[in-house]
């Protein structure tokens, strides 16, 4: 069956804690952060409970662990100062998770399209992509700041359809949290979730079509998702 013929016809990855284990960069950035404003720092664990949602998301949570208020005109400044921390960083502590070099490239040498979406910057995405090689191998690269809302609502994934021509239900989605798989089901797309990523309620709470180990389990998942498989 040539790819043009099979299902999916495209497959679409969250970047942190799906393709890459980003949380050791994070953590430091934020405590960083935190350090130059006066405020103690936390644990690897809880900034990993943290992360989803972008940046912003990431800092209301932390004050909020601070037992803090913060407004929105301070949580920007902050969201600034965390960035320019993260962003010369963000490939230091950083690693590919299992299988995600040979999963990205099994799926392009086979011919069917994949990109990422992910409520990271596109800047920001595009350099760790390239840092670990596999931005060459994408066909869309969808950030959190394309115009839609971030996930979990699903206008990023709709303009990933959209940027490759195709339907959503001909793409499938993988990711490792609530973000990853609300957003694809509010767009009506196939997801498969990965265990192990950043979620405090695991994999397979996530009410995701099918849950692997490891990312070069995707190509499985997709036999086994495609249509008329069960009668298979």
């Amino acid at each position: 069956m040539t790819a043009e013929r099979s299902w999916p016809k495209a497959v679409l990855f969250d970047l942190d804690g799906t393709l890459i284990d980003s949380a050791p960069d994070i953590h430091e950035s934020l405590n960083q952060t935190l350090e130059s404003l006066g405020e103690p720092p936390f644990t690897l664990e809880a900034v990993i409970g943290m992360i989803g949602g972008g940046v912003p998301k990431l800092i209301e949570r932390a004050y909020a662990g601070l037992d803090k208020e913060l407004d929105p005109a301070s949580r920007d400044k902050i969201v600034q100062r965390f960035l320019a921390i993260y962003n010369p960083r963000a490939t230091e502590l950083t690693t590919l998770n299992a299988g995600a070099s040979d999963s990205t490239r099994a799926l392009h040498k086979a011919g069917i399209p994949i990109g990422v979406v992910t409520n990271k910057p596109d800047a920001e995405t595009r350099e760790i992509l390239t840092h670990f090689g596999l931005l060459d191998l994408m066909d869309v690269v969808v950030g959190g700041d394309a115009g839609p809302a971030k996930k979990p609502e699903p206008g990023l994934l709709l303009l990933a359809c959209d940027r490759l021509g195709l339907d959503v239900g001909d793409v499938l989605f993988v990711g490792d949290s609530e973000n990853d798989v609300d957003a694809a089901k509010a767009a009506g797309m196939p997801v498969v979730a990965v265990r192990g990523g950043y979620t405090k309620r695991g994999a397979d709470a996530l009410g995701a079509d099918l849950v692997i180990d490891r990312l070069d389990g995707v190509e499985a998942a997709m036999k086994a998702l495609a249509p008329g498989a069960e009668a298979a």
